[in-house]
């Protein structure tokens, strides 16, 4: 264990007789080797703990956790095939419900963006190509509606515009 040492004061390189330890020092020893060897390795938890490299946040670094693994499927036996591809789900074509006239014109009526868009263009707004198309799309589809329903369109406002002259008209005869 102990090499041999030349010292100063045996310079020829004559060796001394080994000395040999005590049961309580080797003793002493292997308790000291014992204690280095308990404390190897990682601390208890260490697993589990965020680490910090040079002062920067976990947060920053954003390691993911090492204990999760690939999610492909493992056979378990290893006369079966390794690659089993799952089948696609195929879609099934959606059928439009076939809406009645009245139906769909309440539908149409009660649509919010088409309210929104027409409330823009009352503002003075601007709308885009889209949007235009969107609104004359509908208006059309309404128009189409009506004429099916046998709805005719009056204008409220040229009925009250024509009851306003009237009333003026009395006001001003009975002056």
């Amino acid at each position: 264990m102990n090499s041999p040492k030349k010292t100063a004061s045996n310079p020829a390189g004559k060796t001394k007789k080994k000395y040999r330890k005590s049961k309580e020092e080797l003793n002493a020893e292997g308790r000291e080797r014992k204690r280095e060897k308990k404390h190897r390795g990682n601390k208890a938890g260490a697993r589990y703990q965020e680490k910090s490299a040079n002062g920067q946040s976990a947060s920053q670094n954003q390691v993911n956790d090492p204990r999760l693994g690939s999610k492909k499927p493992v056979p378990l036996i290893a006369e079966e095939k390794v690659a089993v591809p799952r089948p696609a789900k195929v879609k099934e074509p959606v059928e439009k419900v076939k809406l009645s006239p009245e139906q769909e014109l309440e539908m149409l009526e009660q649509d919010d963006r088409l309210d929104s868009l027409l409330a823009r263009l009352e503002d003075g707004e601007t709308v885009t190509a889209k949007e235009q198309e969107y609104i004359d799309t509908c208006l059309d589809r309404i128009d189409e509606l009506m004429s099916i329903l046998g709805i005719e369109l009056t204008d409220d406002e040229e009925e009250e515009d024509e009851e306003k002259l009237d009333d003026i008209m009395r006001i001003l005869k009975s002056k």
